[in-house]
């Protein structure tokens, strides 16, 4: 939820709120798409209690019953299992588009057409779907999609079964999936949800057997006793009831500083600023400031971040490996003591 964006990003200000695809917090440009996509009563936000609050104020328009609070924070597989089980049991049925709260999506059409298609497939079809999108360079942050055959296009929608799922490879191993043509995982899941819950009963038994807690009406107790896991690794991983639809959109996971270089419009100089920053002789450089002015003069390649009291500067390729740098930092200037990456996270 903050290592990789700090230190802007805490646990209470998590990246979802802040504005780095665009002018809008990341969740705004979530649901700005997905209204596109469905009536605003059907967009539901799983979330914890403690970013309640501030995602309402970050959307004032959201629906009264918009927000769906999971008691615990554990993973994508347990919430979204409840997710299915709760309108699946309003509309038996229904087919769940399920959306991260942090990416980059250009053209928005492009989005909403294929969404629209791909849930038209997910109603004709007991699969569980993906999208995939094609490399665009190595990446080893991403899970790759290994395509299998294919079922076909139609209304301009490539699909076909997936081979097998490989989870965030080293460097020479994305390389070798790029050259074979792999496709890169991005998180946006499209199924029916009576379709998802017979494969989490068919191929997930850590969770299938504690269904009857949430056919009770025990929730909370369900949270209590679920392992903490991703979709990806409890469900998507082990079944074979899985399809994807490639990519017809540009898209990015906005994973580190350095993804601004692709998410912003560059500068002349190929600097990227948000907030307020002045650059002289320096180009390729990452500025975030919201909380005052950078000036950097005769630099090249750097991330440079100020928020609040702190600043950070660091080389642009050592800015996905925050992490390592927090754990060498002592605890009164992580700013944060729950700093640390989200359970939740599947990048």
């Amino acid at each position: 939820m903050g290592s990789r964006f700090w230190p802007a990003s805490t646990s209470t200000r998590p990246k979802q709120l802040l504005p780095l695809a665009s002018t809008n917090p990341l969740i705004v440009d979530t649901l700005d798409r997905a209204r596109c996509v469905v009536p605003d009563d059907r967009i539901h936000i799983l979330t914890g209690s403690a970013l309640a609050q501030a995602f309402r104020a970050a959307d004032p328009g959201l629906h009264s019953d918009a927000l769906m609070i999971e008691p615990r924070s554990i993973g994508t597989a347990p919430v979204l299992v409840w997710a299915a089980w709760e309108f699946a049991k309003r509309d038996p049925d229904a087919v769940l588009i399920s959306l991260h709260a942090d990416h980059m999506i250009r053209p928005e059409s492009a989005f909403v057409d294929l969404l629209h298609a791909t849930a038209r497939l997910a109603r004709q079809e007991d699969l569980l779907f993906t999208v995939a999108v094609p490399p665009t360079r190595p990446e080893i942050g991403y899970g790759y999609i290994e395509p299998g055959q294919a079922m076909g296009e139609a209304s301009g929608v490539r699909a076909f079964r997936v081979a097998s799922f490989r989870e965030k490879p080293d460097e020479e191993t994305a390389e070798a999936y790029v050259r074979a043509g792999h496709l890169w995982n991005s998180g946006i899941f499209v199924w029916r949800a009576s379709t998802f819950l017979t494969e989490v009963r068919n191929v997930a038994p850590e969770l299938a057997d504690l269904l009857h807690l949430l056919e009770d009406d025990k929730v909370d107790e369900f949270f209590d006793r679920a392992p903490v896991s991703t979709v990806d690794v409890a469900v998507l991983e082990r079944s074979r009831r899985v399809a994807s639809v490639a990519a017809t959109f540009e898209w990015d996971d906005v994973g580190s500083w350095e993804a601004l270089m692709r998410t912003q419009e560059p500068d002349d100089e190929g600097n990227v600023v948000i907030g307020s920053g002045h650059l002289v002789e320096s180009s390729g450089n990452v500025v975030y400031s919201p909380d005052g002015t950078v000036v950097a003069y005769g630099v090249d390649d750097l991330v440079i971040v100020r928020s609040g009291d702190t600043t950070l500067v660091t080389r642009r390729d050592l800015a996905p490996s925050l992490k390592d740098l927090l754990d060498e930092l002592p605890a009164e200037l992580q700013a944060d003591p729950s700093l640390g990456e989200d359970p939740e996270s599947e990048e």
